[in-house]
């Protein structure tokens, strides 16, 4: 018997954890996955995220491992590459990047020596009700068992299947976005800066994350992965993304041509952008199973951070979670999630809209040649600046 079971232990399942145990919560975290792990993921957070980290115990572990200040901002097309300023935030001005198969070990420590108990790998299979407390049937290869509490937060990520009623519905459209993520080592980049890519029929980043690796993370449309594949038989849908890139955008030729990987090319989705229940069949959801912005904006660490913390200050104005309560608060937290991230998810869908139309890379390379403040403009409207409410 538990105050709140957590499922999921990446960014936004670990600092729930962590936030609930600050008010002298019990929690559970039930983790599917063993740790360390790769995630397809930008692996960016914007600097008004380390102020949150520090609130929540982790900040120091993660500025002792993370990558450079990112400073500029820049896009790389189909021609020489354009950069502006980072907008500057309070506290720590200059966000910085952190690979998840480090950060999410960090914050899952952090709340095991905070005093949650630690579930893993257990996977959530049924959660039932009785009105006052939800039952979580957990099981592995060889066990199972139940854990019980009245608060239930799903933070497994909108990409898990199962049937649970916090898991998405499949479904294929040719222009789904998949996701893809690989490290570089001895890649040429410059330390504090972030570009965006754009290239037809997708989009990307890159950031330098720690252990001196580059992260290069991209979103491409299924029908033009089913055409790279098509065209270049032999290779994974990796090397096909990866040669796409490189053909299509000469500035990151000049960073990654000599650059060596460091590890496999990883893939995920199709990624489901848009804004979803908060609260709903009495279980709270934080992280992008409660809404998804675009990863053009870089913005997905940030709303899984923020979004637990918003979560967690509603459920504290209550001693005791009974059904009323939960009810109450999950009508709260909804609407403080909408005011601080529906803007930039809004901005995140016109962005990659824009970003992934035929001929859309020359446009978007003219128009930011002409002003490149937008980039800092852009930067400022999607989040990165934009601190949580005290």
């Amino acid at each position: 018997m538990f105050d709140a079971i957590v499922i999921g232990a990446g960014p936004s399942g670990s600092s729930a954890a962590l936030a609930l145990r600050g008010q002298g919560r019990s929690v559970a975290i039930i983790e599917r996955s063993e740790f360390p792990r790769r995630k397809v993921c930008g692996e960016f957070m914007s600097a008004v995220n380390l102020d949150l980290l520090d609130r929540l115990g982790a900040g120091a572990a993660v500025r002792a491992k993370a990558g450079p200040e990112v400073k500029r901002v820049a896009l790389f097309a189909s021609g020489p590459g354009i950069d502006a300023g980072m907008p500057q935030a309070a506290g720590d001005a200059f966000g910085r990047a952190l690979g998840r198969d480090v950060l999410d070990g960090i914050l899952l420590d952090a709340a095991r020596n905070a005093g949650a108990v630690v579930l893993q790998p257990w996977r959530a299979v049924e959660i039932t009700s009785d009105g006052e407390n939800a039952a979580v049937r957990i099981t592995t290869k060889d066990d199972q068992t139940v854990v019980v509490a009245p608060v239930v937060i799903a933070a497994h990520g909108s990409w898990e299947q199962g049937r649970l009623p916090t898991n998405l519905p499949k479904s294929i459209t040719p222009h789904d976005l998949f996701g893809f993520k690989a490290h570089f080592k001895g890649a040429s980049l410059a330390q504090d800066l972030m570009p965006l890519l754009v290239f037809p029929g997708g989009y990307g980043g890159m950031v330098w994350a720690d252990q001196d690796r580059m992260s290069l993370s991209c979103c491409v449309r299924r029908d033009l992965l089913t055409r790279l594949r098509e065209n270049g038989a032999a290779l994974s849908a990796g090397q096909a993304v990866h040669a796409h890139i490189l053909a299509s955008c000469p500035s990151v030729v000049s960073v990654i041509g000599g650059a060596t990987l460091d590890g496999e090319w990883l893939a995920a989705g199709p990624i489901r952008p848009g804004i979803r229940p908060r609260f709903a069949d009495d279980i709270f959801r934080v992280g992008n199973i409660a809404g998804e912005s675009h990863p053009i904006i870089a913005e997905g660490i940030s709303m899984a951070l923020q979004s637990s913390w918003l979560l967690a200050s509603e459920l504290a104005r209550f001693d005791r979670w009974d059904r009323a309560e939960r009810i109450a608060a999950g009508s709260r937290y909804s609407k403080a999630w909408s005011k601080q991230f529906a803007t930039r998810i809004r901005a995140a869908a016109v962005l990659a809209r824009i970003a992934v139309l035929p001929h859309s890379t020359a446009v978007m390379k003219a128009f930011v040649g002409r002003f490149p403040s937008s980039l800092t403009i852009g930067a400022r409207l999607t989040g990165k600046t934009k601190a949580l409410p005290n």
